[in-house]
C-alpha cells in the first residue's frame, strides 16, 4: 500500500512538472554593480536583475514571472502585442516603476499610467539607477517588403551599460547598419523570425559583423514555426569561434 501511494505521488509530481511552465535556467554575468542575472522568459520577454534592481524587457501575459521581483525599470521596444501588452503592463507598473518606451508605445498606452514614464527616440539615452540606456533603431529594411512591419523610427532597440558591461536588445529588426556598427557588446539578444524580422543567415551575418561576446537567439517563432537556432549557432561559430552562442528555451510549456 505504501509503495503504491509513493508511486502515485511520484506520478503526480512528474505530471505537474510537465504542465507547469519551465522557464530556462537563468545565467549570471559578473559586473562592477554585482552579479547580473539574465532570465529568458518567453519570445521577446526577459528579465535582467542586479541585487537591488530588476529590469523587465517587453513583459507580456504569456511569460511566467513566478518568483521574480517586481520591476524597477520596464523597457518596451514596439507597439505589437508580443512586445507591448497593456494588460500586463498595468498589472506591473507602480509608483516606484520607471517605464521607458518609444513615443508610439506611450501614445498607444495613454496618459494614465502609474509611475514614471519616459519616452526615448532613436539616438537618445537616459541614465537610471546607474544604468545607461540608449535607444537605437530597429526596423525592416525597405527592400524586404512593400509593407514594412517595423518602419524606421517607430520602435527602439536598446543598448544597456550595466556595471561596465554592454547589453544589446534588438527588438524587431533586420540586420540593419546600426546593428552591424555596434561595438563592445558583451551580451546580445538577437531576433530571427520570418516574415517579421530576418532569417538565421541574415542574423548570423549581422552578429559576425558586430561581434558580441555572447549572443542569445530570441524572438525566433514566426509563421513557419520556430527558426533553426542550432543552424544559427553553427553559422556563427564557424565564422568566429570567439562568439559564444547560448541556446535557451524561449517557448516553455504552458501551465
Amino acid at each position: 500500500m505504501y509503495m503504491k501511494s509513493s508511486l502515485a505521488s511520484l506520478l503526480f509530481i512528474l505530471l505537474a512538472c510537465t504542465v507547469k511552465a519551465q522557464n530556462a535556467a537563468p545565467d549570471v554575468l559578473p559586473t562592477s554593480m554585482g552579479n547580473l542575472t539574465i532570465q529568458p522568459l518567453n519570445h521577446a520577454s526577459l528579465v535582467l536583475s542586479l541585487p537591488n534592481l530588476t529590469i523587465y524587457a517587453d513583459p507580456t501575459s504569456v511569460a511566467d514571472y513566478t518568483g521574480i521581483k517586481s520591476p524597477d525599470l520596464v523597457l518596451i521596444t514596439d507597439i505589437h502585442g508580443d512586445h507591448m501588452d497593456s494588460t500586463k503592463l498595468r498589472s506591473l507598473l507602480s509608483a516606484n516603476t520607471t517605464l521607458i518606451a518609444p513615443k508610439a508605445v506611450i501614445a498607444h498606452l495613454g496618459a494614465d499610467l502609474p509611475g514614471k514614464v519616459m519616452a526615448l527616440s532613436n539616438g537618445e539615452q537616459t541614465t537610471q539607477a546607474g544604468i545607461t540606456i540608449e535607444a537605437i533603431p530597429m526596423y525592416n529594411l525597405p527592400a524586404s517588403t512593400t509593407d514594412p512591419r517595423h518602419p524606421k523610427g517607430r520602435g527602439n532597440g536598446y543598448v544597456l551599460t550595466i556595471g561596465g558591461k554592454k547589453l544589446y536588445i534588438s527588438g524587431d529588426t533586420q540586420g540593419i547598419p546600426e546593428m552591424r556598427a555596434l561595438t563592445g557588446i558583451d551580451v546580445a539578444f538577437v531576433c530571427m523570425n520570418l516574415p517579421y524580422t530576418m532569417d538565421i543567415n541574415e542574423a548570423a551575418d549581422a552578429v559576425l559583423a558586430f561581434k558580441p561576446r555572447i549572443v542569445y537567439p530570441y524572438h525566433y517563432r514566426g509563421q513557419g514555426g520556430l527558426s533553426d537556432i542550432a543552424a544559427f549557432k553553427a553559422k556563427v561559430e564557424a565564422g568566429d569561434k570567439n562568439i559564444e552562442v547560448r541556446l535557451r528555451n524561449w517557448y516553455p510549456a504552458k501551465k
